[in-house]
């Protein structure tokens, strides 16, 4: 084939481009066509670096939480939790944890479904409303993330209204998503999965099955989203080809979209996701399928966006922020995202849009981190999920004690 390939061009470049050499050069593209798709720089792979032990103190907040998957800090200090099975607490500034609040959408607590992510109105002060993603069931056994929003009041939310659903709702209980991040502008990006058995509608815009969508703060679409004016595309689509989604952010200075995305055996990305943009699933991909068996065509595509890093073996990510904090030393600017295998804080040092270096913390604690916050003071928090999960607080273990 090496030698096939140079004959094929040269036909083109003599200038022999009579009926023979256009059915030759056809045969030949077929080969190269994927081999060139191949050869697309590859992504750069994590170095899998041991946890650095006992440089992170780590301070239990609150305990009893039942697979606490989201939380948020509230203007007052207070934090907002949500737990799995479907209930959302309040954790005042002295580990308090409330009783469930009233006024919460009931969710489909199955496998990975429940009540998920927790986000704060960026108007909070004016509005008091309070978004959820969760997995809502639906008629026949099926379920779909959806989002709701109510205001807070005294013992729960009031006037608690679904804004915005999957579509469609499938059976199944896992894989979706689903993390809550609010623009600038008030828009809000809810990230999705691809329900797991449903990969092959990952690249069909005519559903959010593995998609991240932009909404407006009512649920509706905004017109300039990218696929607003294509026929047969859901509107709300901003970016597609993910397969689960339960890590995300906005970068501090540009205010652009970075998620990480659980991949399946090997796989796990690090994504600058843009509008319109295609990522791949379930075609390209690093991971294989838990039975060893390969996955779509490969790890590049034309079309088809890079990571810009990946995990193989995977850290199965949950949770993530950009530090702008003082707190710890030498951090501000890095990503720093939860892990739930093997269990750990994950930071990684950035340079412009790449990871200079990642480093990884609290091995130790054989924990599974849910999700990553950083308090208004700089240290950060972190949920372990499990039945008996814990609000924990981080500083630096050199550092004065909190």
């Amino acid at each position: 084939m090496n030698r096939a390939i140079p004959t094929c061009l040269l036909s083109v470049f003599s200038g022999r481009t009579g009926t023979l050499e256009k059915l030759v050069l056809g045969f030949c593209l077929s080969f190269i066509g994927p081999l060139l798709s191949q050869a697309q720089s590859p992504a750069p792979r994590s170095p899998t670096p041991a946890a650095v032990n006992g440089a992170l103190r780590a301070e239990t907040v609150a305990k009893g939480l039942e697979h606490p998957w989201g939380f948020v800090f509230l203007p007052d200090g207070r934090m907002l939790v949500t737990e799995r099975p479907g209930r959302l607490r309040i954790v005042d500034r002295e580990g308090r944890v409330s009783e469930p609040l009233t006024g919460v959408p009931k969710a489909y607590a199955n496998g990975q479904g429940g009540l998920l992510d927790v986000a704060v109105s960026p108007r909070f002060a004016q509005d008091r409303l309070i978004y959820l993603s969760f997995a809502e069931p639906g008629d026949g056994g099926g379920a779909g993330t959806a989002v709701a929003r109510g205001r807070l009041g005294e013992n729960g939310l009031e006037k608690t209204q679904v804004i915005w659903r999957q579509q469609p709702k499938v059976s199944g209980g896992n894989h979706f998503g689903s993390r809550i991040v609010f623009r600038p502008d008030g828009t809000l990006f809810v990230t999705l999965g691809d329900r797991f058995a449903y990969r092959e509608q990952v690249q069909d815009l005519s559903t959010t099955i593995g998609k991240i969508v932009r909404i407006n703060s009512d649920g509706t679409a905004p017109r300039d989203n990218p696929f607003v004016d294509r026929p047969g595309a859901r509107p709300e689509i901003w970016s597609y080809g993910h397969r689960n989604v339960q890590a995300a952010a906005l970068h501090p200075a540009t205010g652009e979209l970075w998620t990480v995305e659980h991949g399946a055996r090997g796989g796990d990305e690090l994504n600058h996701v843009q509008a319109g943009k295609n990522y791949g699933w379930p075609v390209i991909t690093y991971g294989v399928d838990y039975s060893g068996a390969k996955i779509g065509e490969g790890t590049a595509k034309p079309g088809m966006e890079q990571p810009v890093y990946y995990w193989d073996p995977v850290i199965a990510p949950s949770g993530m922020i950009f530090y702008t904090g003082e707190a710890f030393q030498n951090w501000k600017g890095s990503i720093v995202i939860g892990s739930l295998t093997p269990g750990l804080l994950v930071r990684l040092a950035m340079k412009n849009t790449t990871v200079a270096r990642e480093e990884r913390y609290l091995g130790d604690l054989r924990e599974r981190i849910r999700d990553v916050q950083q308090a208004p003071d700089g240290l950060l928090y972190v949920i372990t999920d499990s039945r008996n999960g814990r609000l924990l607080r981080l500083s630096p273990a050199t550092g004065p004690s909190p």
